[in-house]
């Protein structure tokens, strides 16, 4: 699953030409179904995903503050 959205991400946004088979992929059930895939992980080795990713998130706030800023890709 996520490299079918890393794949997408790549020729859509990245340096890679999209192929004309990949255009009518859609980005957000790739996406959804790396989140379903991620849940059902945390749920069968009993991972808090919520308490998991608040720590992530606030790690990240403090280190990637500008980490992207001015990158014209991302607007």
């Amino acid at each position: 699953e996520v490299g079918e959205v890393a794949r997408i991400i790549a020729r859509r946004y990245g340096e890679q030409s999209e192929k004309e088979s990949d255009k009518d992929k859609d980005l957000g059930e790739e996406l959804a179904d790396v989140i379903f895939v991620v849940l059902c992980l945390a749920n069968q080795t009993g991972v808090d995903l919520e308490k998991a990713f608040a720590k992530k998130m606030s790690l990240k706030a403090k280190r990637d503050h500008d980490r992207h800023h001015g990158n014209e890709k991302l607007k």
